[in-house]
């Protein structure tokens, strides 16, 4: 894009009347031998936009009066469909349908809120942890607790990733994101704008369409960030399967602790930096020591599995 197509871009995005004047500056030129004074245009546009134009060096001086600096940009600029190509991103074109859950992932989420409530009410717990004992319970009789709770930390690393991977689209979410930055952007350069014409004492007419163009460009945002919902829909996704299995592993690890079904020596272990610790006594303020090592090797079991996986989960734009 040409110097000065970019600079038509940036005026028509900050005075949304501006793309009329130029027309009709351009059909004045037309009609006088590529030429265009102000007495031929001041019935189709303001003082202030023909100066706007001057000073952007849009218009540059002819013989008798103006001409287009450059007419096959200005003709491009005005013809094209590019009145927001400094701006990547302000016309995105988002499909909320691209975020809907389907009727699996609201029983998802609805199974993960059932679960939850084995946190508190014991007969939950109890039906949990004695259920899924029956399949992990070679594997408590193998391993000392601490390589048990390894051992679910590892699986719940490596089925988090693979859920994330494959039910996160991070175009979706490039997109949401070029599409709020777009906006900021645009809110940036419209106090830019109004920076320069407070400073050249612009008139209040102009001014003011400054602040109006500024009032709709928060109306839009604020449009914008209601119609993220879909963004956060996108982002929760993985979240409810993650939780509908990972939930009852942590019912059974408490089933385990609370209810004396590990061995006293197994519960205590030596944690890095931490040193010696009791699995079942608070370790970081409220949360036990298992929990905190659970976080840990969970954590970094993840990381590993990003990179030896290829992974990656940073939203892309368009």
């Amino acid at each position: 894009m040409t110097r000065t197509a970019e600079k038509i871009n940036a005026l028509v995005r900050e005075d949304s009347e501006m793309d009329g004047a130029l027309q009709a500056i351009r059909e004045a030129a037309d009609e006088n031998g590529g030429e265009v004074q102000w007495q031929d245009v001041n019935d189709d546009l303001t003082s202030g936009q023909w100066g706007r134009l001057i000073e952007k060096g849009v218009l540059v001086d002819g013989t008798e009066g103006f001409e287009i600096a450059d007419r096959e940009a200005y003709d491009e600029a005005l013809d094209g469909d590019g009145t927001d190509g400094d701006l990547p991103g302000a016309d995105v074109d988002i499909d909320p349908e691209e975020s809907k859950w389907s009727q699996w992932d609201k029983l998802a989420a609805v199974g993960s809120v059932l679960l939850m409530v084995g946190y508190w009410f014991d007969s939950v717990r109890d039906t949990v942890g004695t259920t899924l004992d029956v399949a992990l319970a070679p594997l408590d009789a193998a391993l000392p607790f601490y390589a048990v709770i390894l051992s679910v930390a590892l699986l719940t690393g490596l089925y988090s990733t693979l859920l994330q991977a494959n039910l996160m689209n991070p175009e979706i979410m490039g997109k949401y994101q070029q599409r709020m930055k777009a906006m900021q952007e645009k809110q940036k350069d419209i106090r830019e704008r109004k920076k320069e014409a407070e400073e050249r004492d612009a008139s209040d007419a102009e001014i003011e369409r400054i602040d109006n163009e500024m009032e709709r460009a928060r109306e839009e945002q604020m449009e914008a960030m209601a119609d993220n919902l879909g963004m956060f829909k996108e982002q929760f996704r993985p979240m409810v399967w993650i939780m509908l299995f990972t939930i009852p592993l942590f019912l059974w690890m408490y089933w385990k602790i609370l209810d004396g079904h590990v061995a006293p020596a197994e519960l205590t272990m030596v944690m890095p930096i931490a040193g010696e610790v009791d699995l079942h006594r608070g370790l970081i303020g409220p949360m036990w020591g298992w929990i905190v090592w659970y976080f840990l090797c969970s954590m970094g079991f993840t990381q590993l599995l990003r990179k030896s996986l290829n992974i990656d989960m940073t939203p892309s734009g368009t």
